[in-house]
């Protein structure tokens, strides 16, 4: 009988990630077999698990279907389940789940659109927001300002920001007129506003931008804003085998 550390088990059933459920564990929200659960412990099968007073069907019993989502975020929805200052979540318009929940792989602020994931395997989601991989991001970016070949330079090279050093790994022009300009910019972490603020550095402001692509996954170009679509049984099986490379 196979068996799985604790933690990634509790992500199978799409309770949140592996360190979130790490937290759970480590504050005796889980119990196995009736004992107050320890990290680092394993499972199997047969073993029956209860969250926070909860029985929980085990994942290892079934071979549950992985999905994974691409949501396209309109300005104006926040990246949360739900905020008291915000009426619109990213949440409000994804499937029903009959069992576990949607996972949000990453966040993007209220004034930004575009691509979103989500999935309902913690492992999944795990991988993709793991600084480990360093998944690429691109954003098609319009900005408003006088853009210098010196600023593009300093944008590559790196910027200290209030948080640390952060640059763009490439740079691309897209066109535009005047001072209002269209680029696609590729970065490889999440820190918060990053995008907006490297720009900000060197004089310039953002004035629209899109998440087209993370990772190997691209927002379908037919993804109208507000709408989602489920990447195939195929495309979910490359997704993981390409995850689970060293």
């Amino acid at each position: 009988m196979s068996v799985e550390r604790l933690q990634k088990v509790l992500s199978q059933m799409g309770l949140g990630s592996r360190r979130e459920m790490e937290r759970w564990i480590e504050a005796g929200s889980v119990a196995v077999n009736g004992q107050v659960a320890t990290l680092g412990m394993s499972v199997g099968a047969d073993d029956k698990i209860s969250v926070k007073g909860r029985l929980m069907t085990n994942p290892l019993t079934k071979v549950a279907k992985v999905r994974v989502l691409l949501y396209h975020k309109p300005v104006g929805e926040i990246s949360s389940r739900s905020d008291p200052k915000h009426g619109k979540t990213v949440f409000d318009h994804l499937p029903y789940l009959k069992e576990g929940r949607w996972i949000q792989v990453g966040r993007l602020d209220i004034n930004t659109s575009g691509l979103l994931i989500f999935t309902n395997d913690g492992d999944i989601a795990h991988r993709l927001m793991h600084a480990r991989f360093a998944l690429e991001r691109e954003y098609s970016v319009r900005v408003h300002g006088q853009v210098t070949a010196e600023g593009l330079k300093n944008l590559t090279q790196g910027v200290q920001l209030e948080d640390g050093m952060a640059s763009f790994k490439r740079i691309t022009a897209q066109g535009g007129d005047g001072a209002n300009a269209w680029y696609n910019v590729v970065l490889t972490e999440g820190k918060n506003r990053e995008v907006r603020r490297l720009w900000k550095s060197q004089g310039v402001e953002v004035s629209r931008l899109i998440r087209i692509r993370y990772g190997n996954i691209v927002m379908p170009r037919s993804l109208a804003r507000g709408q989602c679509a489920d990447l195939s049984p195929r495309e979910v099986t490359a997704l993981m085998q390409e995850l689970s490379k060293p």
